[in-house]
Formats: C-alpha cells, sequence, structure tokens
C-alpha cells in the first residue's frame, strides 16, 4: 500500500484489492464520494450527494447574504446601518447551519477499511472528536469561526457606545472567525493536496479548496481592517474592508457552486451504475 498525507495525516492510499486498483483520497472518502462499487443508497445519509448539495446550498446563501451587506456598505442606498447589520446576521445564521452539517459529516464519516466496507459509527456524534482526521480538524474550525461571526454579526446590530467596546464585541469575535475561517481553509487544501501545496487546476476538488482558502483570505484582511481605532478612521479602510468581504463572499458562493456540482456528477456517475 502507497500512502501520501502531510504532517502525520494520511489522506492518500494507493493498494490492490481483489486484484483492482483502488485509489483513496479522504476528502472523497469523507464527503461519500468515492464509494468504491457502493451505490449512493448504501451509503449514511450524511455522506450522500443530496446532503453534500443541500450543506453547501446553505453556505451559498450565507455567501450571497454577506455579499449582499458588503455592497449596501459600500454604495449609498436607504437602508440604516442596523438594517444593514441585520443582513450581516441573517448571512452568518445558514453558514453555521452549514459548518455544522459539514462537521457532523467528518464526525460521522465510516473509518477506513482496505476492504471497502467501512461501517457508520455506531453512535451519532453532534461535533465528535477526530483530531487524527484532517478533514474533522479542518471542519471543527471552520464550524466554531461560524460561531464567532454570529456574536461578531449580531453585536454590530446594536453596537455599544465607545471604540474601546466594540472592539472587544464586534472586531475580535470578527478576528477570532477569520483566524479560523482560514486555518480551515489551509487545512482543507493540505487534505486534497496531500501536501503543504499543490496545483492541479484540472481537478475539480482543487478548484473547490483553492477558491474556499482564497475567500479565508479575504476575510481575513476584510477583519484586519475591520478595526475600529480611537477616533476618526480613513475612509479607505472602511472600503476595503467591505470590498474584501464582498470578494470572499463571492468566493464562497463560487466553492459552494463547484461543491453542488460535485454532487450531481456523483449522483449522475452512481445512477448510471446501477
Amino acid at each position: 500500500m502507497i500512502t501520501r498525507g502531510v504532517a502525520g495525516f494520511v489522506t492518500f492510499r494507493h493498494f490492490q484489492r481483489h486484484g483492482r486498483e483502488i485509489i483513496w483520497r479522504a476528502r472523497q472518502h469523507r464527503k461519500g464520494l468515492q464509494p468504491h462499487g457502493r451505490r449512493a443508497s448504501a451509503l449514511p445519509l450524511w455522506q450522500r450527494p443530496g446532503y453534500n448539495a443541500g450543506m453547501a446550498g446553505f453556505f451559498a446563501v450565507g455567501s450571497v447574504l454577506f455579499m449582499l451587506g458588503a455592497a449596501l456598505s459600500l454604495f449609498p442606498n436607504p437602508l440604516s446601518p442596523t438594517q444593514i447589520a441585520i443582513v450581516f446576521f441573517a448571512g452568518s445564521i445558514p453558514f453555521t447551519i452549514g459548518g455544522f452539517l459539514q462537521n457532523f459529516q467528518a464526525a460521522n464519516a465510516t473509518d477506513f477499511s482496505p476492504s471497502g466496507d467501512g461501517k457508520p459509527r455506531r453512535r451519532l456524534h453532534p461535533v465528535g472528536w477526530r483530531p487524527e482526521s484532517l478533514g474533522w480538524l479542518s471542519t471543527v474550525t471552520q464550524f466554531i469561526g461560524t460561531v464567532a461571526f454570529n456574536f461578531n454579526t449580531f453585536d454590530a446590530i446594536h453596537p455599544i457606545i465607545g471604540w474601546y467596546d466594540q472592539d472587544i464585541t464586534i472586531w475580535v469575535p470578527g478576528m477570532i472567525g477569520s483566524i479560523l475561517f482560514l486555518v480551515s481553509g489551509y487545512l482543507a487544501f493540505m487534505e486534497t493536496s496531500h501536501g503543504f501545496w499543490s496545483w492541479r487546476p484540472a481537478s475539480l476538488d482543487w478548484w473547490i479548496v483553492t477558491v474556499n482558502l482564497l475567500g479565508c483570505i479575504f476575510f481575513m484582511t476584510a477583519a484586519i481592517t475591520a478595526f475600529i481605532p480611537d477616533g476618526s478612521a480613513p475612509e479607505w479602510l472602511g472600503i476595503v474592508a467591505n470590498s474584501h468581504l464582498w470578494l470572499g463572499g463571492a468566493c464562497f458562493f463560487i466553492a459552494a457552486l463547484l461543491t453542488i456540482l460535485e454532487s450531481r456528477q456523483v449522483a449522475s456517475h452512481s445512477e448510471n451504475n446501477m
């Protein structure tokens, strides 16, 4: 058996089974994208194409709302700052739902088995504890980050008076969420790359994690420039923060659409093999 991975994590296995060449990839395995001859209907609910597509749908909705909030913050419109903040908070909810569903999938994914008949875990774990899995580390980090954005966007609806208090209640949770997103995005990239870096533009999964990572970078720069200083801030800081927030949302939206496309391809392939 040939194995590959990064930092002690195994994310790729190449082996023979009954005279057949089998290539196992960690991301595809936990998402049910590599059933190795099994029908999609034989997989647990959380590893089926419909689950992956629905999960991506929540991320797509959250992304659109974040893009809308950022656009409303950049251009003149009749909405008040409070109403725009509500748009951002509304966007954080589907992000959190998608983040939970993704982590639930990773927490309850079947274990690797050379025979290809890995069975679901007997007990379902809402969050789980699988530190040996790069995919689980990525999803749990992202899920916690979405919760941080819940606090960040909710506190912005009726901000406390005073720059220091606003930084503590709004900027700090946003910064924490952005850091966790960036960590999560790079972990997902390493899981798919089977290393610290890769260039595989012919692979759909590579595009998904790469575009997602780019969105995490934009969210990080948006969070840094959203710091509330003691006194007036240069106008360009707000423009940069909201522009990068819009770009980050656009990247997440594209990654979600690519994930839905990936799920449809797997579903179609499974039907053709029935």
